[in-house]
């Protein structure tokens, strides 16, 4: 299991997201807090569960609610920065 502040994560866990119209798999890495925020980093994965660029990952706002999950693009540069330093 993958540990981080907020949560464990189990190995190869996999999401399906839509990327520029086009269904796109990956694994979740991990999921932290920043200021109160949760932020979500997957990795994009082939068929076969590898990776499709060991240097490309993907960071959104993560959010749960009853179980249920949603991501959303971070809304500034300032944002990004910020959790990319992390």
């Amino acid at each position: 299991m993958k540990e981080n502040n907020n949560q464990e994560i189990d190995d190869d866990v996999m999401v399906t997201i839509e990327l520029d119209g086009e269904d796109l798999d990956c694994e979740i890495l991990t999921i932290f807090d920043i200021d109160n925020q949760d932020y979500i980093v997957l990795m994009p994965v082939d068929e076969n569960g590898e990776p499709l660029d060991d240097t490309l990952v993907y960071i959104y706002r993560y959010f749960e609610n009853d179980g249920e999950y949603s991501i959303d693009n971070i809304q500034s540069d300032e944002e990004y920065n910020r959790v990319n330093k992390r």
